[in-house]
């Protein structure tokens, strides 16, 4: 199989095995596998990927089992020879899994945001976490704003969000609403979800949570909270809505846009981000790379779909023109059709990010295979504002070249390569946050 080259090296320091499955070692004894952090990631997504590897090895009898502690669980597989293969999950926060890669209680951390610097620092003794091999983009979800359903309010903008999860608007008429007092809920401290919020709506504005919010380790459980409660207003990732109702975001001077596939896959959704396993480059476990490879493949996505999550698999869709695009875009919109997914860049840098890197792949194989490496596709380039307009739309053409240049390397012959500076801005720019996310670049195709 694929993984037996890769993985052949590993073998020696993982004695003495007594089984193997497909092409993976299993130890004498303990779990082949732990993983620890993001409870987004490890309520059902974590195990689910776990589930698929195992399958792919060939185990028989797979199945869940969770042990009394809460927000823990085992994926359970068993050898053609009955050997019993354990993968241990703790989702207890994106926080918790990079203490535990310090502390070696882990094999790969799961984390609903990127590693903090702080993190970076303190794990330099295991590589390079912000390494393209060690920082793995396994998903996309959406921090989706929820209200009860029958709250008349249908958008809200991040200013009005900061606001009403400081405290500082108490009811719902301070946000046009009705409804009385707004009743906050949030998911704890431990949780990416919530340092996702804090980082997007929150610090940004020098805000903080309410102590008044009711805090949740589940997300689940904040979910039917706030769908029993008429005045209550909470943050969830996607998959989590349930009997909630999701609002549409505005985001400075973006459109309102809920939550929708199409636009948290391109990561325009204002509470857009991005699922990790981060897998420290110097790991000796190859059940941890196997599910990192694995996560990354067709059957992964297609089980990160399964899960209610984005995956990363390149599609075309359509986009209908409005008046607030500018003319040569709704010209494009007219006769091209956009792909699902936005190349974005380091922070400062003119250089791919990490899931940029990773989808060049994608959306070379989605070229190769629709026969449109000769003159079909155009690449769209924005950037944030400039104090001078020319500089920004000089500086989002060079980004798109940059992508035109990788594209070429691997033949792909290019229509067109135009760059709209600071128009059609999908967050607001008086953050670093979103002066990256207005740096991108779009791939359409005829």
């Amino acid at each position: 199989m694929i993984l037996r080259v890769l993985f052949s090296f590993l073998l020696g320091a993982w004695l003495p095995l007594i089984a193997a499955a497909g092409d993976l070692p299993i130890a004498d004894r303990g779990p082949v596998l732990r993983i620890q952090g993001s409870n987004t990631i490890g309520a059902d997504l974590g195990p689910a990927l776990v589930e698929g590897l195992f399958q792919e090895q060939g185990l028989l009898k797979i199945h869940r089992e969770n042990p009394d502690t809460a927000n823990e669980q085992r994926v359970v597989g068993q050898t053609a020879q009955g050997k019993r293969v354990v993968v241990e999950i703790a989702a207890h926060g994106s926080s918790t899994g990079f203490t535990a890669l310090k502390n070696a209680s882990a094999d790969l951390a799961a984390a609903s945001r990127p590693i903090k610097d702080s993190e970076l620092q303190s794990l330099q003794s295991l590589g390079d976490l912000k390494s393209p091999a060690a920082e793995q983009v396994i998903a996309i979800d959406g921090l989706a704003i929820i209200l009860h359903p029958d709250n008349p309010l249908t958008t809200l903008d991040t200013e009005q969000l900061a606001r009403i999860f400081s405290g500082e608007a108490k009811t719902w008429e301070d946000v046009s609403g009705h409804g009385g007092t707004i009743h906050l809920y949030a998911r704890d401290d431990q949780s990416g979800t919530y340092d996702t919020f804090k980082e997007l709506v929150l610090s940004r504005r020098g805000k903080n949570l309410n102590n008044a919010a009711k805090r949740f380790e589940s997300s689940e459980q904040l979910s039917d909270a706030v769908s029993a409660d008429p005045q209550a207003i909470g943050f969830i990732g996607l998959p989590y809505v349930r009997q909630a109702k999701a609002v549409a975001i505005v985001d400075g001077q973006s459109q309102a846009m809920l939550p929708l596939n199409s636009l948290i896959a391109t990561e325009d959704y204002p509470l857009s981000r991005r699922l990790f396993f981060y897998l420290p480059p110097d790991s000796q476990n190859p059940w941890a790379k196997a599910l990192v490879a694995f996560a990354q493949s067709r059957q992964g996505q297609a089980i990160v779909a399964a899960n209610g999550f984005i995956a990363q698999t390149v599609q075309a869709i359509a986009v209908t023109p409005n008046a607030l695009m500018p003319e040569g875009y709704q010209s494009l919109s007219r006769h091209a059709q956009r792909l699902t997914v936005n190349f974005r860049f380091e922070e400062g840098s003119a250089s791919l990010d990490n899931k940029a890197r990773q989808d060049l792949a994608r959306v070379f194989d989605y070229i190769k295979r629709h026969d449109k490496t000769d003159r079909a596709v155009t690449l769209v380039g924005f950037g944030d504002a400039k104090d001078d307009p020319a500089r920004a739309d000089l500086l989002s053409k060079l980004r798109a070249m940059a992508v035109r240049r990788e594209l070429v390397k691997n033949g792909v012959l290019l229509r067109e390569v135009r760059g709209f500076g600071a128009l059609m801005p999908v967050a607001a720019n008086n953050g670093d946050e979103g002066r990256i996310k207005n740096r991108r670049v779009e791939v359409w195709v005829y």
